[in-house]
């Protein structure tokens, strides 16, 4: 056949021009799909030859090569696959995303699919090569033809390709890249290895280069006729469990995580279904410097037939599951174009799902287990990743009840590591609810006024202190049936707990103290929506509350910090009446000529109750002067 001239089809400027100046984000990309579209191409070459073993034409050893001509400035991508004839070199190069691939599966029938699923669906990524090239030449034959047979396709990406018919003794296909001015980068060994190293290391077949040795005499690098393996050619991932050793898994998770010590634990499978994929996924043994830097990008490693797509595929893995280090090599995930960004698909959710129940899995593994050394490992695990996964309670429902038997906290009777089921069975006989208080810090929350009651009574309460608890605590509301309770939010009712003697002497206390109270409303008018005798306290004088449905003094602080408004709302004002201060108080209330001192009391009193719950004083050096002012008295 001539030289003849053909037109791409489908506007190809302007489909060519968004393929290399928008689809991709970095040029190297070219690379990664030519050598994809020879692991292909030898793919179908194996496939087709189970039934016509004559086209491996006496070369049975599948393989890619990859060289670089640097006085041409070319840059060539071979294989010894299945190849192209004229007409589908016409056909598949001369459309865009016609992809030979995937017409080669629709002929495949039945139970034949099975045996085909290595072979890739990729349509565009030959196009791909003009980010770096300003003209491609094509020589390909395909198996099975004879070598008179061989085509020549050239173009330069702007409208039009020719097709030629050649001699070519091998069959397979050569990609020759002529580069453009400035991407003389890719005329280095050292670059092009490190690109095949990086995105096409776990490909099956071997890929090959030159061996550069250095030349003492010229004092340089010089390629010599040898060619060697730059790649692995093999995935860990893909290999059976029983073949890997600890430390080879240990030596792959340190080499994808640039982290210096084991993994706390992984879980290696192999998914089958409608989606198959396999999932090797590691939990570092600590947190990541970056952990809660919000521009970080996390996600596993995305693999699709044993090639790598992206290091951060966020799409696979929920947000609060960021610290999960792996890899998931997919059979079939679909794909943009470019290859670079993940379809949100049926496929894409099912991964999700399945490998965050994996995560969740080891979790309870080592959470639940008996032995001491797992135990410890979860522990660790919970120290730096704990207000992580609290973030999960909220943003994952379906896995929600899951999370929550995973949830460590502290409480009054332990400091850390105690589970709502721990402390379900430790309830005392009639409690019905939990009872929990949020706090600055463990040692304000263990100190606050609002625990005396439960604490004489020995009632266990968590005390919750993360940043995370309160939006945490916004979407959960019970475990197990038994509902949540602040012991800082309403007046305390425990129920079955609190006997009647107590309750009618609260009653009476009250009914005493009604002139006292207010008058202790009135000069806490603007600061106390309320004041009531308390049954909540034992030593302290008096303590703040907010009214159920009232954002918490803890979560006020918060946003504030946070340079957000926080939505006004006065407290409650409770106040002791066993107290020697209150009692001391209710003395001057009824004497004469007494409003003025007993509204300084009263302020004290509230902003010292203020203070106890960590919050802070409007007027810290009015508060000091009253104090003084006391003290001299």
């Amino acid at each position: 056949m001539d030289k003849q001239t053909h037109s791409f089809q489908a506007e190809v400027k302007q489909i060519l021009h968004l393929v290399t100046h928008s689809l991709y984000s970095n040029k190297e990309i070219f690379l990664r799909e030519l050598v994809s579209n020879a692991s292909d191409a030898c793919d179908k070459l194996r496939f087709e030859a189970l039934d016509n073993n004559t086209l491996f034409e006496e070369q049975p050893n599948l393989e890619i090569r990859v060289s670089f001509d640097p006085e041409a400035r070319t840059v060539t991508i071979s294989d010894n696959g299945i190849g192209l004839s004229a007409d589908e070199a016409i056909a598949h190069l001369g459309t865009i995303a016609k992809s030979g691939t995937r017409e080669f599966m629709a002929r495949l029938e039945g139970d034949q699919k099975k045996d085909a699923n290595l072979i890739g669906q990729f349509g565009v990524g030959f196009y791909s090569g003009f980010i770096v090239a300003d003209r491609i030449t094509v020589e390909s034959r395909r198996a099975g033809l004879p070598a008179e047979q061989g085509v020549r396709w050239t173009s330069e990406g702007t409208g039009d390709f020719e097709v030629e018919t050649i001699t070519k003794p091998g069959r397979g296909t050569d990609v020759v890249l002529h580069l453009r001015e400035g991407e003389d980068e890719f005329l280095k060994t050292w670059r092009l290895k490190s690109v095949i190293s990086k995105y096409s290391d776990h490909i099956s077949l071997p890929i090959l280069m030159r061996k550069e040795e250095w030349d003492a005499d010229k004092a340089e690098q010089v390629l010599k006729e040898e060619w060697e393996p730059v790649n692995k050619a093999s995935a860990l991932w893909t290999r059976s469990k029983s073949d890997i050793t600890q430390d080879e898994y240990d030596s792959f998770y340190k080499q994808i995580s640039y982290d210096t010590e084991a993994p706390l634990a992984f879980t290696h499978n192999r998914v089958e279904g409608r989606s198959e994929y396999t999932q090797l996924l590691y939990i570092p043994a600590k947190a990541p410097f970056d952990l809660w830097n919000r521009d970080k990008r996390g996600g596993v490693k995305l693999y699709v037939k044993r090639v790598f797509i992206m290091d951060d595929a966020e799409a696979l893995m929920p947000v609060y599951l960021r610290f999960v280090k792996g890899v998931i090599d997919s059979a079939d995930l679909p794909l943009n174009v470019s290859r670079e960004l993940l379809q949100e698909s049926r496929d894409v959710k099912a991964i999700r799902e399945g490998s965050t129940k994996r995560v969740l899995s080891m979790l309870e593994v080592l959470a639940n287990s008996e032995d001491v050394s797992d135990k410890d490992k979860y522990a660790r695990f919970w120290k730096d990743f704990g207000q992580v996964l609290k973030e999960g309670v909220g943003e994952d429902h379906a896995n929600q009840e899951r999370l929550v038997k995973l949830l460590r906290f502290a409480s009054t009777h332990a400091d850390e590591g105690v589970s709502f089921q721990d402390y379900v069975s430790r309830m005392k006989e009639g409690q019905e609810v939990i009872y929990y208080i949020t706090g600055d810090s463990l040692a304000a929350a263990k100190n606050s006024p609002q625990l005396e009651v439960f604490r004489k009574k020995g009632i266990e309460v968590m005390l919750l202190v993360d940043r995370v608890d309160e939006w945490m605590l916004s979407h959960l509301y019970e475990f197990e049936g038994k509902s949540l309770q602040s012991v800082a939010k309403g007046s305390v009712d425990l129920g079955k707990l609190q006997d009647e003697e107590e309750k009618k002497k609260a009653e009476e206390a009250a009914e005493a103290f009604k002139p006292m109270l207010d008058k202790l409303k009135t000069a806490l008018d603007g600061k106390a929506k309320d004041v009531r005798v308390t049954t909540r306290l034992v030593d302290s004088p008096a303590c703040i509350v907010v009214e159920e449905g009232d954002i918490s003094g803890h979560l006020a602080r918060m946003l504030k910090q946070a340079g957000q408004t926080a939505p006004v709302s006065q407290p409650t004002l409770e106040v002791n009446p066993e107290h020697a201060l209150v009692r001391k108080l209710g003395e001057i209330s009824q004497q004469e000529g007494t409003d003025e001192r007993f509204k300084d009391l009263a302020l004290v009193l509230f902003d010292q109750a203020l203070l106890a719950e960590g919050g802070s004083l409007e007027d810290p050096s009015a508060y000091v002067k009253r104090v003084n002012a006391l003290l001299l008295a």
